[in-house]
């Protein structure tokens, strides 16, 4: 147990730190390269990532459940093995993803809305053969439980990434100079964490053997995991290829429909994952506790923790919708100088519930073995998004995709939520609880919404949306509290016991 509090509370630590690198980086690029340059880069970037899931989502995950096999007998041998054969699949996978778009480039150029993004796309490529080497070592090292060594490499990605950004910055770029510059500060971050992860793996002892016949089982294994990833990656290239043109087709200019698209994807859009920095940690805390649970046939266990981590799932995310909805155009302007996207923002906020209903819902669902159907249930959602951005640009414009979202994941949500209930035959009702959130939040938008409207005249942008964010933060926790919707002392309680457990363990562990 020390141990694996030791691991979660190391990894929670690392991971919040990348985040925040990563949401303050996103601010800084959005800030700097504009809003057509970001939608170029975001549209190419899409694409991009189709190739990226084929060379690496399959192999890190079987690359580290074959090494955790592998090491309940001590097998060292077998792992290098391993990890050698998976990095020629890899390279091999890579090379030719690379020699597909070079051959069809023309056809590649035909699909983009502007013909630049083929030069990002082309600029990106050296990042699929430097991201195979690095998933399969980071695959091993996972296996080996190795998780300072993983936290590290991807913290080192995220400081490199920006490192070369800001050198390859220059006065007077052009849209397009400011797109290569991200896309090569993302390419040659990939190749030195490449190098940095295969320097961890042999410093922690790894080696590298010659591959033996298991070249078959590694394929068969990771076809799968990758098959279901990249029909799932394959939304976005979609939606980036098509809503351009849609927008164009309804009126807008080429240059207008790519800024607008950067502005929606690349500035608002990062804002609603927020709380899922919360939930998608107490979504993987929940696998394995379900896992038992359902092994014990504990059916009352599952009923209670399913049910409560969707209300703590529904109550962070309903902390951060009355905030946004009330002053979400302040943050528009503060992060991004951008007053679309705060707009846009205030627009998609009540996405953020259904989100998080959903990650609880999909965790729940992958532990109990039915990842096919959470992932059937993610297609019928997304049949509602692309209706939307087909049908809606002619008469919303961008907020056409705030629709297809929202339509996609409330479908999503729902359909999962009731698979659980039907799958697992327990009790989940959450309608009253939401109308008890909601109704909250509604005195807390108006009181938050009030106060920025004061201050707005006698205080500075940031001193305004902190003041009026912290009051209604705060304003939303004592009306929980209040309405007994949230039981403070009843965790406090719970907290001090576990403190009292932990105090009495290290007492008896020094008498020993």
């Amino acid at each position: 147990m020390k141990s694996i509090f030791k691991n979660v509370f190391l990894i929670t630590l690392f991971t919040m730190l990348t985040r925040a690198l990563g949401f303050f980086f996103r601010i800084f690029l959005s800030r700097t390269i504009g809003a057509e340059a970001l939608g170029i880069y975001q549209v190419a970037m899409s694409v991009f990532m189709v190739f990226l899931t084929v060379v690496s989502s399959g192999f890190t995950l079987v690359v580290s459940r074959m090494t955790a096999g592998y090491r309940v007998n001590e097998d060292k041998h077998s792992i290098g093995s391993l990890v050698s054969a998976c990095t020629i699949l890899g390279l091999v996978l890579s090379f030719c993803l690379c020699l597909i778009i070079f051959l069809f480039r023309s056809v590649f150029t035909n699909l983009f809305t502007d013909e630049n993004c083929i030069n990002i796309l082309i600029i990106l490529l050296p990042s699929l053969i430097f991201s195979s080497i690095y998933s399969v070592f980071r695959g091993a090292m996972w296996g080996r439980d190795n998780y300072f060594a993983l936290c590290i490499s991807e913290l080192f990605e995220q400081v490199i990434k920006i490192v070369f950004f800001v050198l390859l910055l220059a006065s007077g770029m052009t849209a397009i100079e400011y797109a290569m510059s991200a896309a090569w500060s993302f390419t040659l971050s990939c190749v030195l964490s490449a190098f940095f992860v295969v320097l961890l793996y042999f410093f922690y002892g790894g080696k590298l053997n010659r591959p033996t016949k298991i070249y078959k089982t590694v394929i068969r294994a990771s076809s799968p995991i990758t098959a279901v990833r990249v029909v799932s990656s394959l939304t976005w290239p979609i939606v980036a290829l098509i809503l351009p043109n849609k927008l164009i087709s309804a009126g807008y200019t080429p240059t207008q429909a790519i800024s607008l698209y950067g502005i929606a994807i690349g500035m608002t859009f990062p804002l609603l994952f927020l709380p899922s920095a919360f939930v998608g940690s107490l979504a993987t805390a929940l696998v394995p506790d379900i896992s038992m649970a359902m092994t014990k046939n504990d059916k009352n266990h599952i009923e209670k923790r399913v049910h409560s981590s969707m209300d703590f799932a529904m109550f962070i995310s309903f902390l951060i919708v009355p905030t946004f909805m009330a002053i979400g155009d302040k943050f528009g302007l503060l992060l991004y100088n951008n007053a679309i996207s705060g707009k846009l923002l205030q627009f998609s906020t009540w996405i953020m519930v259904p989100m998080g209903i959903n990650n609880i819902a999909t965790a729940v669902l992958n532990s109990v073995g039915l990842e096919v159907k959470s992932f059937s249930n993610y297609l019928i959602g997304s049949i509602f998004l692309f209706l939307s951005i087909l049908i809606l640009p002619k008469f919303a414009g961008i907020n056409s995709i705030i629709v297809g979202i929202g339509l996609s994941t409330l479908i999503s949500c729902i359909l999962n939520v009731n698979m659980l209930k039907r799958k697992l035959n327990i009790k989940l009702s959450l309608t009253k609880d939401l109308i008890k959130f909601s109704l909250l939040a509604i005195p807390t938008l108006a009181l938050t919404s009030f106060v920025s409207a004061l201050l707005s005249y006698i205080l500075p942008l940031f001193f305004d949306i902190t003041i009026s964010t912290l009051l209604g933060v705060c304003t939303y926790i004592l009306l929980c509290y209040t309405f007994n919707v949230i039981n403070l002392s009843g965790m406090w309680s719970k907290t001090k016991e576990k403190i009292f457990v932990l105090k009495r363990k290290r007492h008896n562990q020094s008498t020993l």
